[in-house]
């Protein structure tokens, strides 16, 4: 006796839904999320621990996440399903996040002996996600230091010189504040203090990038990273919120020019001379 095969989906037949054609999310192409009628262009697709998403921005700038489930969309009045588009070839010089043309036969260069250092750890994380290959490139090393209020006693130990230069980012350094204090202690011939304006390098990241109309106010007296958190509705986990910013960086297109330009000054600076450390 012929056995049946098992099927276990008990559905029949003729009441199961054909499978929605797949479509590539290409930029700019225009659909409309099933689920609530969000209609906009495609602005980018991300792969997150929980599956693919894809990013639409309607006709207002307004920008929302949506997962890319099968039978998710429709274009022109059609369901679909979206997938992610094949990696193009590339068709001309290959440019580094950070607006960098890539060497395709560049290696890592040793070392300098001169470094860059930032506050945090997320300032470090930012630094890398844009500047990473280029700093390989010129073998600038960035370290975080957690705050800035050791700063003098730290520039004394590290004894920059003409062989040694040192950069140091400072967060919302702006006149009459404690970090412009320190800054002025420190700064000299071979040391080199920049700053953004903002109270936190979460700021730097535009808005819209991170799919948001503006970064919120937060009153005083409120942990700044957690009220940011409470005011766009997001779960008050500020590591979790940090990777949701981080993941929306691509390239220094999705940073603000206040921090773009302090972070190639320092760029420029530690790498003036100077023989890599061995």
């Amino acid at each position: 006796m012929r056995m049946r095969q098992y099927d276990p989906d008990l559905t029949p037949p003729w009441k199961r839904q054909a499978p929605a054609p797949e479509v590539p999310a290409e930029p700019d192409l225009v659909v409309e999320e099933v689920t609530t009628g969000f209609c906009g262009a495609v602005i980018r697709c991300e792969k997150t621990a929980q599956g693919p998403t894809v990013t639409l921005e309607d006709r207002f700038g307004k920008h929302r996440v949506f997962p890319m489930d099968p039978r998710g969309f429709l274009l022109e009045g059609r369901v679909v399903t979206l997938v992610r588009p094949r990696a193009a070839a590339p068709t001309g010089p290959r440019r580094t996040a950070s607006g960098s043309l890539a060497l395709p036969q560049a290696r890592a260069r040793v070392a300098r002996a001169g470094r860059i250092y930032v506050e945090g750890r997320h300032d470090a994380e930012l630094v890398e996600r844009v500047w990473g290959d280029d700093l390989r490139i010129e073998g600038v090393v960035v370290e975080y230091l957690e705050g800035i209020d050791d700063l003098p006693a730290i520039v004394r130990d590290f004894s920059p010189g003409p062989d040694a230069r040192l950069g140091v980012l400072v967060d919302h350094l702006i006149p009459g504040t404690k970090e412009s204090r320190i800054a002025a202690e420190v700064t000299g011939e071979h040391v080199l203090i920049v700053g953004h304006p903002y109270i936190d390098v979460w700021e730097a990241v535009k808005p819209s990038s991170v799919g948001i109309p503006a970064w919120p106010t937060v009153p005083r007296g409120q942990d700044w990273k957690t009220g940011i958190c409470r005011a766009l509705g997001w779960p008050e986990n500020t590591g979790a919120a940090w990777q949701r910013i981080l993941s929306s960086v691509r390239s220094y297109k999705d940073l603000e020019p206040a921090l773009l330009g302090r972070v190639e000054e320092l760029i420029d600076h530690v790498t003036v001379g100077g023989p890599a450390r061995p």
